[in-house]
């Protein structure tokens, strides 16, 4: 695999270190297509994924203060950012394996994988596709881990939306939300962080080549009833890999209860929850969340890959499944596949064929010809 490393040419500015050091926008070609990222500082590696229609900039509060202990590596995603936008595969396996292609062309073969929201789903993907890449997982408000989601998101799976993103991502619409967020802040309430970014990433989709990347990928993952990719089901592949989960209690877009579910399912997982904020905790208190990591990081052991052992759990399957109660949505689909057959009594089968002789009318007897 050729790759050629150059440094972006790009309007976003580089983000600032606690030192004064800058962290430069840089890219590289895989598989024919352009991919942008920062890497930053030297150690152990950490690779942060961001979420839907956001950035590497989305960890811009964290990644300095990491990059102090740690290689920190934040890519665009395809069909984000910097990088190409393809008319190509959006799915969460496509965005693991692009990761990993990343980290390998890099010259890094393990990192701690940290996700936020879609970045969470590809995270939990690249862990179950490519365990021996992975030293620990960390997922921040995941996408992937329950049905429930924000209506806007399920709003834009919908046909036709694609018509309407442009009409929504257009100057005069942009101009609008930023007096609308000028307005909270005289009235004493301030657009909190939540707003924020999904304002800026709203504004990235007034590009047409990152609104079909939205749709793409968003449909791969969401339709009108909520999130259709569910890792609930293989989480406990994850026993041996240390995980942590990191929540917003106020999250408006994924419902912290997701992070509570998750945390049962994953033996040994580790639940930070952060009160009063929302869908971005490492952005609401960053230097908690890089308190947070660094504890985590350094007190655990980096996960190994043993190729006998994944193989026993998936042939014994989840334990706490086989003495779980059916759920409702388990009984139904249980029924769909095998409906009851109703047994008749041998009484009901000649009472049957009594009450049909009965309304059968008589037949007319031929004319025998004879006068």
């Amino acid at each position: 695999m050729s790759a050629a490393i150059r440094r972006a040419s790009s309007r976003r500015p580089a983000a600032a270190g606690p030192g004064g050091t800058a962290s430069a926008l840089e890219e590289i070609t895989l598989h024919g297509h352009r991919v942008t990222y920062r890497i930053a500082g030297e150690g152990p590696v950490v690779v942060l994924v961001h979420g839907i229609t956001g950035n590497c900039d989305n960890w811009r509060a964290v990644m300095p203060w990491l990059a102090e202990r740690y290689t920190v590596l934040a890519p665009d995603l395809v069909g984000h950012g910097g990088s190409a936008k393809p008319r190509g595969d959006y799915s969460l396996g496509a965005y693991a394996s692009g990761v990993r292609d990343l980290m390998v062309a890099l010259g890094h073969e393990r990192a701690t994988i940290v996700g936020h929201s879609l970045g969470g789903g590809v995270a939990m993907q690249l862990a179950y596709q490519f365990p021996e890449r992975c030293e620990r997982l960390v997922l921040v408000s995941s996408g992937g881990l329950g049905r429930e989601v924000s209506p806007l998101l399920r709003a834009a799976t919908l046909p036709g939306s694609e018509l309407v993103l442009p009409l929504l991502a257009s100057t005069r619409v942009l101009d609008l939300g930023r007096g609308f967020s000028r307005l909270l802040g005289r009235v004493g309430l301030r657009a909190g962080t939540d707003v924020e970014e999904m304002a800026r990433g709203h504004a990235s989709l007034a590009d047409a080549e990152a609104r079909r990347a939205f749709i793409y990928t968003l449909r791969s993952i969401v339709d009108a009833g909520g999130q259709r990719v569910s890792a609930i089901d293989r989480l406990y592949l994850a026993a041996e890999m240390p995980s942590l989960i990191v929540w917003g209690e106020r999250d408006g877009i994924i419902p912290s209860r997701h992070a509570r579910a998750a945390n049962k399912a994953m033996p040994g997982s580790r639940l930070e929850t952060f009160g009063g904020a929302g869908h971005y905790p490492h952005l609401e208190d960053p230097h908690r969340f890089v308190r947070l990591l660094v504890d985590f990081i350094d007190s655990t052991a980096p996960a190994s890959a043993d190729e006998e052992r994944f193989r026993q759990r998936l042939r014994e399957g989840d334990p706490r499944r086989a003495s779980a109660p059916v759920t409702a949505d388990e009984a139904l689909e249980r029924g769909r596949k095998k409906a009851p057959v109703r047994k008749t009594s041998t009484r009901a089968r000649k009472n049957t064929r009594r009450t049909r002789k009965s309304t059968t009318p008589a037949r007319a007897k031929a004319p025998t010809g004879k006068g």
